[in-house]
């Protein structure tokens, strides 16, 4: 009996022992995703659902962030008035979407310094919300608003931003009404290892 229960505890160690050797299986779902993500600029008139504003701005969120100063600010506008303000003269079509997140950042740290990583921050942040509407089915777009003073002084008018916070882009979301595929940026030429 003894010899059993020894043999059955050698079973279950070498079991347990080979699952950590195994590599981790690839999450071809994420890969997917993120090869699927495109640039989408017209919207059809169904509306973005409050959880799946919620779902956006958790991924967003979920960006690394420097020093861990999660410097993002995320203002939600679906007030047509408002989205009106946004467009302004350079960009209609986020007067057309049902919704529009503005991602902004706060460019001051807690003691009150200059925060240096707020724009990579918040790109990433934003990267991850578009991600994130391309697995629900939706489509968004950056639209650039940092560093243009001619598109961040209506910003931060329209929204009533607080001096240490600016607005790095504006991201139109919706249900797409076209067909728009991903782009291929695959290009091998941009890249060097060890050195340049």
């Amino acid at each position: 009996m003894k010899r059993i229960k020894l043999i059955l505890v050698s079973l279950l160690c070498m079991m347990t022992l080979s699952g950590f050797a195994q590599e981790k299986p690839v999450n071809q779902a994420a890969l997917d995703n993120i090869h699927a993500r495109k640039s989408v600029r017209s919207y059809t008139d169904e509306n973005v659902t409050p959880e799946q504003v919620e779902t956006l701005l958790r991924a967003a969120m979920a960006a690394p962030s420097g020093m861990n100063a999660q410097p993002w600010r995320f203002v939600v506008v679906r007030e047509q008035e408002v989205k009106n303000k946004l467009a302004g003269g350079f960009n209609k079509m986020i007067a057309k979407a049902p919704v529009v997140i503005v991602v902004c950042g706060k460019t001051t740290n807690k003691t009150g310094g200059q925060n240096g990583n707020w724009t990579a921050d918040c790109a990433v942040a934003a990267e991850n919300l578009l991600l994130a509407a391309e697995a629900l089915g939706l489509g968004a777009v950056w639209t650039a608003c940092y560093p243009y003073e001619d598109r961040m002084k209506p910003t931060i008018e329209a929204l009533g931003l607080p001096d240490e916070v600016k607005p790095l882009c504006i991201i139109p979301v919706g249900h797409p009404a076209g067909k728009d595929k991903p782009k291929d940026k695959w290009n091998p030429e941009n890249i060097h290892y060890d050195k340049w």
